[in-house]
């Protein structure tokens, strides 16, 4: 006799979504997570009355009516717009590159001498063929753009110089000319108010759960709780790295509460200068409208006190948390061999960045974690 369904291995938000829509289906769930707390990298806690983003930031964005409105009922979302600025030296500029950008760093003001300024240098640079990720970033938006935006972050983010990374990690390169300083393309964008745990505890409402439970260590006494698994794991990890392991990038977070209502007046500022080990600063209480500071002072409602994270990019190796995977062509090699495995089993499902090795935005694990529940939640029951 098996007690549930299914046995979800991670409370993060694609074992959410499936325990969800398997719960709303009638099946018995049992979700688990090595963690002490629900929601995965996107968990935040509340911290002198601000929402802190536990494991870097995290904006909503999606094009996808159907996740947006689906996501709509598990929370009020703001109308937080995703406009980080990047910091080179004394020097900062509007993200992503726009036109507050080419004016901040050239002195000018039109679309037209803005394309001048870039063609010129694309071309007295006379790269044909790009060899590596430098060559490639240069020939896309020319050299001054290249040196002070992109090529620090990106040696810090990958932990290797740019001159030997692979030229196909960056295929394109958004360049606007037009002001405005909106990340993101997307149709829909917004924080839930009151942070993200709560859209997870709403989504595992009546399911249970086990934190501080590791599925390794106790794999043989859970499998047998259950008929089917999902795997939101590390995919090379299920099958004891039988082919090797796979590669991924780690963060490392230093949280502070600082004795100041506003410290950058933004939420998000990059530092692009490889020397700065850290890629960027986090002030949590600038996602949320009404208590951001710097607008009514004292007895304006504001939190006195302020919140900052400072993100630095990290090796990976085994114990670590894996936060991105390393999407070349050798990994990429790596995985379609697990992936091969994974196809043959008929009551595993692997899902997430993880399990799928694949680097995915929050609406892009909403709708695979749907598509999963869709293919797999009939004719299950309890033996």
């Amino acid at each position: 006799m098996k007690t549930y369904d299914y046995l979800i291995v991670g409370a993060g938000l694609f074992g959410a979504v499936f325990a969800h829509e398997a719960k709303k289906a009638g099946k018995k769930v049992l979700v688990i997570d090595k963690r002490d707390h629900i929601g995965g990298n996107i968990y935040t806690r509340e911290v002198e009355g601000i929402q802190v983003h536990q494991y870097g930031a995290h904006i909503f964005h999606t094009s996808d009516r159907e996740v947006w409105d689906y996501m709509q009922q598990f929370a009020e979302f703001n109308r937080y717009t995703n406009s980080p600025v990047a910091r080179y030296q004394d020097e900062v500029y509007n993200l992503p590159f726009n036109m507050n950008t080419f004016s901040r760093m050239w002195g000018i003001h039109t679309p037209a001498q803005a394309k001048e300024i870039i063609e010129n240098q694309i071309a007295e640079a006379g790269i044909r063929e790009p060899q590596n990720l430098e060559e490639q970033a240069i020939s896309l938006v020319g050299k001054d753009i290249y040196e002070k935006l992109v090529k620090g972050y990106t040696e810090k983010q990958w932990g290797r110089r740019a001159t030997e990374l692979p030229s196909f990690i960056i295929k394109r390169l958004p360049v606007r000319f037009v002001y405005d300083n909106n990340y993101f393309n997307d149709k829909y964008q917004g924080i839930p108010v009151g942070g993200y745990t709560r859209i997870i505890e709403k989504m595992l409402d009546g399911v249970q759960v086990r934190l501080n439970t590791d599925f390794f260590t106790q794999r043989e006494e859970l499998m047998k709780e259950a008929e089917n698994l999902l795997f939101t794991g590390m995919i090379d990890a299920y099958y004891d790295y039988c082919y090797g392991e796979l590669e991924y990038r780690s963060l490392r977070f230093e949280t502070e509460v600082l004795d100041m209502e506003n410290y950058q007046g933004n939420a998000v500022v990059n530092y692009t200068e490889y020397e700065i080990p850290y890629t960027r600063i986090i002030e949590h209480k600038h996602f949320e409208y009404g208590c951001q500071g710097g607008y009514g002072g004292s007895g304006s409602g504001v939190s006195e006190k302020t919140v900052i994270t400072r993100e630095y990019p990290a090796s990976w190796s085994r114990g670590k948390e894996p936060y991105y995977p390393m999407n070349d062509e050798k990994n990429n090699a790596l995985y379609e061999k697990y992936r091969t495995l994974a196809k043959k089993e008929e009551h595993v499902i692997f899902g997430g960045r993880l399990g799928m090795y694949q680097y995915f935005d929050m609406h892009q694990v909403v709708r695979a974690a749907l598509k999963a529940a869709q293919e797999n939640l009939t004719n299950v029951g309890v033996q």
